[in-house]
């Protein structure tokens, strides 16, 4: 159980290098953007509203799960401002003076993307207050008795922080963001018109039910659903007749261990491992991650979600547990202590 190759799974929703080389996937305006109805009409008024009172946008909280297009929406807001777009990320940022210098650089209006701004250290949080409220830079300069404070002006700016996990930003940070949006998974219909989009640009001929395939076992998520066109390209290239359709969708996903609902061998994995050593459960977070050899963090940010969505695995007091649906999609029968539901 322990080998498995988080860094090559290919429905992992983290970035990769893969999908760096496809920049030009990305949407570059708020209209292109396919799904997340109800963010984008708030957004699009949000940004008339300050573009009409010759202001800067409010600076906004973007959250939900990987790879569903935080970073896209946040150049999108830049784009639709007609503004420059700086990009950073929590890790990166490691100390007041990182954060000082990138925010002495910019111009007025700009917009400042932080990519995990959950993962920023306390001291950085502390510069940033100040900066977003009254768009200052407070700077300690000496030591000792000898100390003392200078503020600079910085110019009008925008933050945009993004996050998959808004419950471990300070409340203090949070309380500071003027508009804060939620990004939902994706439907297979919506993915489907990603993965056309996505054809259309790289130049590969697809059908509708092809389209629909992919997008449908792609986790509510275009990141995945990008990345498994790619591969189904490919195997429609060598194997079939160069189109993407049903046929060659569902060899090339086959091939590659994914089944009807996204689940790859790695979910599945998962789920047999609770129910092999642990009858089902309940059985805690930690136990499992030794079990299959994979952080306890990953599990719950990248193969839960998906599996919770699914009704597949339940969270209770005691830890996971296997859901009777989970049983049923793995064709495994239940036996002992499923007293839970």
């Amino acid at each position: 159980m322990g080998e498995m190759d988080y860094e090559n799974r290919i429905v992992a929703s983290g970035y990769t290098q893969d999908d760096a080389n496809e920049q030009t996937l990305r949407p570059q305006t708020i209209n292109d953007y396919i799904g997340q109805e109800k963010v984008k009409e708030n957004l699009k008024i949000y940004i008339e509203a300050a573009k009409s009172r010759g202001e800067t946008l409010d600076h906004c909280l973007l959250y939900g799960p990987p790879g569903l297009g935080k970073t896209t929406l946040a150049g999108i807001i830049a784009n639709e401002m007609g503004v420059n777009f700086r990009v950073t990320s929590g890790p990166a940022i490691e100390k007041p003076g990182d954060l000082a210098a990138l925010l002495t650089n910019l111009s007025d209006g700009d917009v400042l993307f932080v990519d995990e701004i959950h993962r920023l250290s306390r001291s950085v949080e502390e510069v940033l207050y100040p900066a977003m409220e009254d768009n200052a830079l407070d700077i300690i300069i000496g030591k000792g008795p000898s100390a003392r404070s200078i503020r600079l002006d910085l110019p009008h700016f925008t933050l945009i922080g993004a996050t998959t996990r808004a419950g471990q930003l300070s409340a203090p940070l949070r309380d500071r963001f003027g508009v804060v949006l939620r990004l939902e998974l994706y439907t297979p219909e919506e993915l489907a018109q990603i993965v056309r989009r996505s054809a259309g640009i790289i130049g590969t001929a697809i059908d509708d039910e092809g389209a629909l395939e992919i997008a449908s076992r792609s986790r509510g998520t275009p990141r995945i659903a990008n990345r498994l066109l790619k591969r189904v390209r490919d195997f429609a290239q060598v194997l079939g007749k160069g189109v993407v359709d049903l046929e060659s969708a569902q060899l090339a996903l086959t091939r590659l261990e994914i089944d009807e609902l996204g689940l790859d061998n790695i979910d599945r994995s998962l789920l047999r491992a609770i129910i092999e050593f642990y009858q089902g459960g309940p059985v805690g977070l930690e136990t499992i991650a030794a079990v299959i050899g994979e952080e306890a963090i990953t599990i719950e940010d990248v193969y839960e979600p998906y599996l919770l969505q699914l009704g597949f695995l339940g969270r209770t007091p005691r830890g996971r547990v296997v859901t009777p649906a989970g049983y049923e999609h793995l064709g495994i029968k239940i036996q002992g202590q499923q007293k839970l539901f």
